[in-house]
C-alpha cells in the first residue's frame, strides 16, 4: 500500500485488525506459527507490524520482538496496545538496526505493500543472525492473479491479469460487518519472491499453501469453500545459503 496509504487506512486498519474473527487472519494464524514459526525464544523483528497483533501473537509464543512499520498512526497504537513491546516508525527498505541483529525475521502480509520488495528482502537478510531465518506470509500469487466467477463453491477461477508480470499494482475496497477497509499494493508471482529470496543469500527452507479450515467455513459460509481449491496465502520460511 506503501507509507502513505497505510498512513490514510490507518484508522480503519486498526478496527478491521481489532475485531475479532473479522478477517482471515484469525483463520490462517496458526498454521503459520504451527508450520512456518520456529518454537521458543530469540529476538525477532517483524517488518510491517500494523497496529501489532501479529507481535503480540509472536510474544505468547515466547518471542522478544521488536515491531517495525512505516505509519505513525499504526505503530502509536501498537505502543498502546503493548506498552512493555518495542515499537518504532521505519522503512522495510532501510531498516534502522545493525547487521545480524536479529534471530528471527517475521514479514506477515507485508512485503506485497512494499514497492522495492527485493530491497527489503535484503534488508531482512542482512539484519538476521546467519542461522536465523525469514518467515513470510504473503498473499497467494495465483490468487493475486485470478478470481472466482461466482461465490458457489464449484465456481471456476480464471487467470485474468498477466501473472509473469514482475510487479502489478491492485487495490481493493472491502466492506462487511460496518467495516471499510482499502487495500493497496503490489502482486508479485512466486518467481518473483524466490528471486529476490535467491538474490538475497536465502534458500527456501519451508513453504505452504494453506486452505481455509472447516472453521473459516463455517464463519464465512459457503462461498470459503473455494479456498479450500485455490490457496489464500503463502507461508514461506527461508534462511541464509550457509546456514
Amino acid at each position: 500500500m506503501g507509507d502513505a496509504g497505510w498512513e490514510r487506512e490507518a484508522e480503519n486498519w486498526i478496527r478491521w485488525a481489532r475485531t475479532p474473527g473479522h478477517d482471515a487472519y484469525w483463520y490462517y494464524r496458526d498454521a503459520f506459527f504451527d508450520a512456518i514459526v520456529p518454537h521458543g525464544g530469540g529476538r525477532a523483528l517483524e517488518v510491517g507490524c500494523g497496529e501489532g497483533r501479529v507481535a503480540r501473537d509472536l510474544c505468547t509464543h515466547g518471542h522478544r520482538v521488536t515491531g517495525l512499520d512505516a505509519s505513525p498512526t499504526l505503530v502509536r497504537a501498537a505502543r498502546e496496545a503493548d506498552p512493555e513491546g518495542g515499537y518504532l516508525v521505519g522503512d522495510a527498505t532501510e531498516l534502522p538496526f545493525p547487521d545480524r541483529t536479529f534471530d528471527m525475521v517475521v514479514a506477515y502480509n507485508s512485503l506485497m505493500d512494499v514497492h522495492d520488495m527485493p530491497s527489503a528482502v535484503r534488508e531482512a537478510s542482512r539484519v538476521l543472525k546467519r542461522d536465523g531465518c525469514f518467515c513470510i506470509c504473503v498473499t497467494h500469487p495465483i490468487n493475486d492473479a485470478g478470481r472466482f466467477c461466482s461465490s458457489e463453491p464449484d465456481a471456476t477461477f480464471v487467470i485474468e491479469d498477466a501473472y509473469l508480470e514482475e510487479r502489478r499494482k491492485f487495490e481493493g475496497t472491502y466492506q462487511r460487518d460496518g467495516l471499510t477497509m482499502t487495500f493497496r499494493g503490489w502482486s508479485y508471482s512466486l518467481e518473483a519472491y524466490a528471486r529476490a529470496l535467491e538474490a538475497a543469500g536465502f534458500v527456501i527452507e519451508c513453504l505452504r499453501e494453506p486452505a481455509a479450515s472447516e472453521r473459516s467455513v463455517a464463519t464465512f459460509g459457503r462461498s470459503e469453500i473455494r479456498l479450500q481449491r485455490i490457496p489464500l496465502f503463502l507461508h514461506i520460511r527461508a534462511r541464509h545459503h550457509s546456514a
